[in-house]
């Protein structure tokens, strides 16, 4: 790999279109640059997912820098490992999501909880993505047997969007993040102190319970710390589920005619496929990173050991190649027989024999097919507000929050 100029102010300043930008000039589907000086190459396209999750190529287990860890992550999570280091620790997640009885569950608290808050509110105007994020924070809590009472939800909420908010830039936005998991997995850790002296490692299955007696490859309970931090390793991207629920806000005031289609699904099947498109078209994740694990070949290209490997996620998600109309809002294309989601990577990708394609995936479609469902039988009006979703910031959602103006 020759010497690239340093894109790292680059990425910075374009945000998600930084990279499907920089791809566009390629003609082979591979770009080559710099970030933070080291060596990397970015790819796209289901060859690309494959030769990235094969734990042959690409690890994990060094390439997350440490302000990204202390916002998003935490240290010594289950996204840190690679091998069977990664698949043993990820058991506590399979735990949860090993049947669709344990995801329906979840799909059924979230139901319940936004019930409650519409039921609750008093004011005329509120602001969806924040109240979302409290109704996520009560229902995970309730799945993994955590409960908490509103004002708890409320802290919870604020700082497990903090921690997404803040994990990808520096200044008070990632300082925010920092303390907001600081505080977390210090009132999570003396949670699973307590539980493991008051509950036997026999007690009533949960969540909670899963990862308090969870045990390593080597028969020893995990820390309090790094328990705390496979607890919130649930519940925060389960929060962070309130930027698709306003991304979907904002696909049903763009297209209204939505809104009766989600109401006449009695299957859910037209629900499920709205879900899907939300996480295709808006943006999420720009990308996953990884380092060559030793001397690689991509396409004639060599990629020495410890480049860094980018997997261009928003760009594949929008390439003409895997999508007709890629840049169209359209929840029948995950109804066609042809479409296939292996090539959908909102969260990543990876076949699931590989132990590496996101076990919140499930959780994601199934409370975000139910709050997209709830939404489009609630009824609101949207007051004048700025609906702008800029690229430049990561993560993105609606300016403004999407306000409803309640009817």
């Amino acid at each position: 790999m020759s010497p690239f100029s340093d894109s790292t102010l680059g990425l910075l300043t374009g945000g998600y279109a930084w990279l499907p930008n920089r791809m566009r000039t390629t003609t082979d589907g591979t770009f080559r640059t710099r970030l933070l000086g080291r060596p990397t190459i970015a790819l796209r396209g289901p060859e690309a997912v494959a030769f990235f999750y094969d734990e042959e190529h690409v690890v994990r287990t060094t390439a997350l820098p440490d302000p990204v860890l202390d916002t998003l992550f935490g240290q010594g999570g289950v996204h840190t490992p690679d091998g069977e280091a990664h698949r043993v620790r990820k058991a506590i997640f399979r735990a949860l999501v090993k049947d669709e009885t344990g995801i329906a569950a979840l799909g059924n608290h979230v139901t319940w909880r936004w019930r409650e808050a519409v039921a609750g509110w008093e004011q005329d105007r509120v602001t969806l993505f924040d109240e979302t994020a409290k109704v996520l924070a009560l229902a995970v809590c309730d799945w993994v047997g955590l409960p908490l009472s509103d004002a708890e939800a409320g802290e919870m909420a604020r700082d497990c969007t903090a921690m997404v908010d803040g994990f990808a830039t520096p200044g008070p936005r990632h300082l925010r993040a920092r303390r907001a998991r600081a505080r977390q997995e210090k009132a999570l850790a003396a949670l699973i102190i307590s539980s493991r002296a008051t509950q036997g490692s026999d007690a009533k299955p949960s969540g909670l319970e899963a990862v308090a007696w969870h045990r390593g490859r080597d028969g020893s309970l995990l820390d309090p710390h790094a328990a705390a931090v496979e607890l919130l390793g649930i519940i925060r991207p389960t929060i962070a589920i309130a930027w698709f629920t306003a991304f979907a806000a904002h696909a049903l005031h763009r297209w209204p005619h939505h809104r009766d289609l989600l109401g006449s699904d009695v299957e859910g099947v037209y629900t499920e496929a709205f879900a899907h498109e939300v996480r295709r078209f808006y943006p999420f994740a720009p990308f996953v990173g990884g380092l060559a694990a030793r001397d690689l070949t991509w396409r004639g290209e060599k990629v020495p050991e410890g480049a860094l490997v980018l997997l261009d996620l928003y760009g594949q998600n929008h390439d003409p190649v895997l999508w007709d109309h890629p840049y169209r809002f359209d929840p029948h294309r995950f109804i066609n027989a042809n479409t296939t989601l292996d090539h959908l990577v909102p969260q990543g990708g990876g076949g699931p024999a590989r132990g590496h394609r996101s076990p919140g995936e499930d959780i994601t479609v199934t409370a975000l097919s139910a709050l997209a469902a709830e939404l489009a039988r609630l009824s609101y009006a949207v007051p004048e507000q700025d609906l702008t979703i800029p690229l430049s910031r990561m993560p993105t959602a609606p300016r403004s929050g999407f306000v409803l103006g309640l009817t």
